[in-house]
């Protein structure tokens, strides 16, 4: 969707619409209209959406009003994405290809105003590329925004929130494509292409190189598949040169059928987004390089395809992870963690870093937990923890905090090995995080998402369709914002 600034928009364009904070006066509006919103109690409030339609000069227009709620709410910023995304769900398939949104007169600064383009454009994004026979009334018409009245700024505002925009919309793509498509190799391909011209440093091991290094756990993973497996490392050293590096890792399973301990065939299609960590830490770090952060970030990524195959790791197994440490697989659809184990200390041996995140569609009993309203956070640093619950927040992209502790950890210890990969029914997520602990040197602050709930959505969110939402890239972006560029 491309969206322009003008004092002087077309004047063939049918189609107008204003922001409305709750309770606000409609001066400016044609009375009629004024008059038909109040008829049908359209106040201002978040997620309202009124139509009229009036005659200028023997024109149609269709004039529409978006509730923004409370100008003083302290969820004001995602009331006005919701406002903005309101007037894009209502006309993205309506007929009308331009739109012209007045953004004076509701009191926004350039970074309100900016905040209502964010939501409109995230909320235009679909995935229709294989839908070959889509009814003209269904397919997306909207194409064009032109911006009038807005406040001084919003431009450079909006310029900033557009490379916020690009990368969630970059994990969109990664975590919507089918597993024939998206494979270790080609989204490492579709990175190297994104990336492109942005001054970000790409490297890839390919399996010699990480056999090498001893990741026994991540190569593992992979032996069923036909896939060669991959470590993605995007590099963007935007801050100070003495600055040590915030470290994002992604889990990038691209498809998950469980291996041998194989999942039940209904819903499995869905393990084409287990590959959503990964993809959170590439639109990450796309939106970071995009708006050039000041900030030192890294962006780690083990990609491998979990498939059963007579060369694929059984239950009963024992691997030996890069830190040395063995873990008894009793479970092959535990993969997560066994990726994610050795690519944590990958990171830690290579970098010095000032904290690590890592993000993951690690377990379906979070889903069980939290169900698709919060991903769940564990983490060995209070503050840590803090900062990214307050992002989170900030963003709509919310966690809630799980706890760790010695008992669950316990539940993990194996009989022939080191650790093994699961434990006991109860606590799965607590366990798995209590895993990945293990593989966290001391006195590195660290926090493990789980956000199997939240990459992928069923029914329409308040920026986003159904399908992926994007989840993790914005929190992280924001993250970024409050704590590293500081």
């Amino acid at each position: 969707m491309q969206i322009h600034f003008t004092a002087s928009p077309p004047a063939e364009i049918r189609l107008r619409a204003r922001i409305a904070n709750q309770g606000a006066s409609l001066a400016g509006i044609d009375q009629a209209l004024v008059d038909g919103a109040a008829a049908a109690r359209f106040t201002g409030r978040v997620g309202q959406v009124f139509e009229g339609f009036t005659s200028e000069g023997g024109t149609l227009r269709r004039i529409a009003l978006a509730g923004a709620g409370e100008p003083t709410a302290g969820e004001r910023r995602l009331n006005l994405e919701r406002a903005g995304a309101g007037l894009t769900a209502k006309y993205l398939v309506s007929g009308e290809t331009a739109m012209v949104l007045d953004l004076g007169g509701a009191g926004l600064s350039a970074d309100d105003a900016a905040a209502v383009l964010l939501g409109l454009r995230l909320r235009g994004w679909r995935h229709d590329k294989y839908r070959t026979k889509l009814a003209a009334d269904k397919r997306p018409s909207l194409a064009t925004i032109h911006v009038t009245g807005a406040p001084d700024g919003t431009e450079a505002a909006w310029e900033r929130e557009a490379a916020l925009a690009k990368g969630v919309e970059f994990t969109r793509v990664l975590v919507a494509e089918p597993a024939n498509v998206i494979y270790p190799a080609s989204f490492v391909a579709a990175c190297e292409e994104a990336f492109a011209g942005t001054g970000v440093e790409i490297t890839v091991l390919g399996e010699a190189e990480m056999e090498a290094l001893g990741m026994g756990a991540l190569i593992g993973v992979g032996k069923g598949s036909e896939r060669e497996s991959k470590l993605l490392t995007i590099r963007w050293n935007g801050g100070a040169a003495n600055d040590k590096p915030t470290v994002f890792v992604g889990k990038g399973v691209t498809f998950d059928t469980g291996g041998i301990s194989l999942k039940p065939p209904p819903g499995m299609e869905d393990m084409k987004w287990d590959m959503g960590g990964a993809g959170a830490v590439a639109g990450a770090m796309l939106a970071l390089a995009g708006r050039k952060a000041k900030a030192n970030v890294i962006g780690v990524m083990g990609l491998v395809e979990n498939m059963p195959d007579g060369k694929a790791q059984r239950p009963g197994d024992i691997v030996t992870t890069m830190s040395g440490q063995t873990v008894e697989v009793l479970n092959t659809d535990a993969e997560g963690r066994l990726v994610l184990c050795d690519a944590l200390h990958w990171a830690q041996e290579q970098y010095d870093a000032a904290r690590i995140v890592d993000l993951a569609t690690l377990t379906g009993a979070m889903i069980i937990a939290l169900g698709n309203e919060h991903g769940g956070m564990f983490a060995n640093d209070d503050t840590l923890a803090d900062q990214l619950t307050a992002a989170g927040k900030a963003t709509g992209d919310k966690l809630w905090r799980m706890p760790l502790g010695p008992n669950y950890d316990k539940l993990i210890d194996s009989p022939i090995a080191d650790i093994k990969n699961v434990g006991p029914r109860e606590a799965g997520s607590i366990t798995a995080a209590q895993f990945l602990q293990r593989f966290i040197k001391n006195g590195t602050p660290w926090a493990h998402l789980d956000i199997a709930g939240m990459v992928w959505a069923n029914k329409p969110g308040h920026s986003w369709d159904k399908g992926a939402t994007g989840y993790g890239v914005r929190l992280l972006d924001q993250f970024v914002r409050d704590v590293v560029e500081q």
